[in-house]
């Protein structure tokens, strides 16, 4: 049995400003209109025999968009593994290896990032058969793109020798080169891509980090045994999960066990690192090697990407160059710079900015608000609730907030005090009705309809964030 193990970690920093932390690149459709990176993951695993339910690990944050792109595609994880802060993808699939031990023994993990493109799924798949087999021969398996360029943004692997029952035994892992090593690695034939996807047995890892990094299992063993479920959501114990070090598989133990081996393959990847790649995915030969998505209009313009997310995006008399538009922030980079677009990010955060975690359009296990005014004393927002989903019960002890209803019907329910029925009272809003919710009032939005709810909130008040709110029952466990 091949165990799927999709790992959903990291904030797409190099694809700012489409990417965020709070709704980072393998959430969106960078790739297929109607997929995101997350989703294209788990779909193309049809392609794979004696493939089981894949394990999610990401984010606690992230939660609810996971299980909500899972359900969206019809895909029900094995379980959802949430991490209370990022610890890199030792400790990420020593947790997977913990959890697969209990519920998936004698599985093979195939372990792959949310991240990747991969437009040729049924190649991808021969090559996790032919890496089972060196599985079961008692090799840890690693897959290495066959390299098309001289590429400076991927680690490298060297071939050793060739093995009897395919793929070669891994020479050595080497890091990210300068171009005049990238030149030497692509014209000597022996390297390949690391493309960052392993298969390996489950115990064999257990004990190959038992061996190289004993500390990290010991840490996620202790952060296991405090588990705790939720649905399909299952967490670890917080404190014993922060306390193991950061680190990546391949140093933790790649680079150092015996049993290495690579299988290349050339299944039209990507990982999606920058706008770069964004650009080689998309750039037409017929359109003068632009790449354009949205509302844009070129003039004179060769080898760009313009992406335009919110407004018309015009290129006049310019090439090699990265834009990107959003409704709050605009990058614009020279294309071999595309790399660097992290230090901006960087820059944001030393700077307490907000543009470097959100985009003004927020996602909520409920739906999402977009922020369309904000003043001081008040606050617009555009708020859609799907289908049969409900706001917590909640007050606030700063604002007063007015609903308009768009479209849709939204059920409110508002009160003095929560344990008292007595003064709480819920009643329906149709389209162009309104209500008030004074300051200090308990209250709750609900949609009980079939259509999404629209509504323009006004917020008036003296503090506006969104840590102004006093829960007091939540469907999601946020109260």
């Amino acid at each position: 049995m091949i165990l799927p193990v999709i790992l959903s970690g990291g904030s797409g920093s190099r694809l700012w400003p489409v990417s965020r932390e709070h709704h980072p690149k393998q959430f969106l459709n960078l790739h297929h209109p109607e997929h995101s990176l997350l989703q294209e993951a788990a779909l193309r695993l049809a392609n794979v025999e004696g493939v089981a339910r894949p394990l999610l690990v990401c984010n606690e944050e992230h939660r609810f968009l996971v299980a909500e792109q899972m359900q969206a595609i019809g895909t029900s994880p094995l379980r959802i593994l949430l991490e209370p802060c990022g610890r890199n993808t030792a400790p990420a699939l020593a947790y997977a290896a913990l959890v697969a031990q209990e519920l998936q023994p004698g599985s093979q993990l195939l372990v792959m990032p949310a991240d990747h493109v991969i437009e040729r799924p049924a190649d991808f798949a021969e090559a996790v058969r032919q890496g089972s087999g060196l599985v079961t021969d008692g090799f840890l398996v690693t897959f290495g793109i066959s390299p098309s360029s001289a590429h400076t943004g991927y680690g490298y692997i060297r071939q050793g020798e060739p093995l009897p029952d395919g793929g070669f035994s891994v020479s050595a892992f080497v890091e990210k080169p300068d171009e005049g090593r990238a030149s030497q690695y692509l014209a000597s034939g022996d390297y390949l891509w690391n493309s960052g996807i392993f298969l390996f047995d489950t115990e064999r890892y257990l004990a190959e980090l038992a061996e190289h990094a004993p500390d990290i299992l010991e840490a996620c063993r202790q952060a296991y045994a405090g588990r705790s479920e939720d649905f399909d959501f299952l967490r670890v114990d917080a404190n014993a999960f922060a306390g193991c070090r950061s680190e990546s598989i391949d140093y933790a133990v790649m680079e150092h066990t015996r049993h290495a081996a690579v299988v290349p393959m050339d299944p039209g990847w990507s990982d999606i690192g920058a706008w770069d790649a964004i650009h080689a995915l998309k750039s037409k030969a017929g359109e003068q090697g632009n790449a354009v998505h949205g509302d844009v209009m070129l003039y004179d313009t060769q080898n760009s990407l313009v992406r335009s997310e919110s407004r018309l995006v015009a290129a006049v008399g310019v090439e090699d160059l990265i834009i990107v538009e959003t409704d709050d922030a605009v990058l614009v980079a020279h294309r071999d710079r595309a790399q660097d677009t992290k230090h901006i990010v960087t820059q944001l955060k030393a700077a307490g900015r907000s543009e470097c975690q959100s985009h003004q359009q927020v996602y909520r296990p409920w739906g999402h608000y977009r922020t369309m005014v904000l003043a001081d004393g008040f606050q617009v927002k555009e708020i859609v609730v799907s289908p049969g989903a409900k706001l917590s019960l909640q007050m606030h002890h700063h604002r007063a907030e007015h609903w308009v209803v768009v479209e849709g019907t939204a059920r409110v329910t508002q009160g003095e005090h929560p344990g008292d029925p007595s003064q709480v009272k819920s009643f329906l809003l149709s389209e162009d009705q309104s209500t008030y919710i004074p300051l200090g009032t308990v209250h709750r939005l609900e949609n009980p309809g079939v259509i999404p709810l629209r509504l323009i909130e006004v917020q008036t008040g003296t503090y506006l964030g969104e840590d102004d709110i006093v829960r007091f029952n939540d469907d999601y466990g946020r109260s």
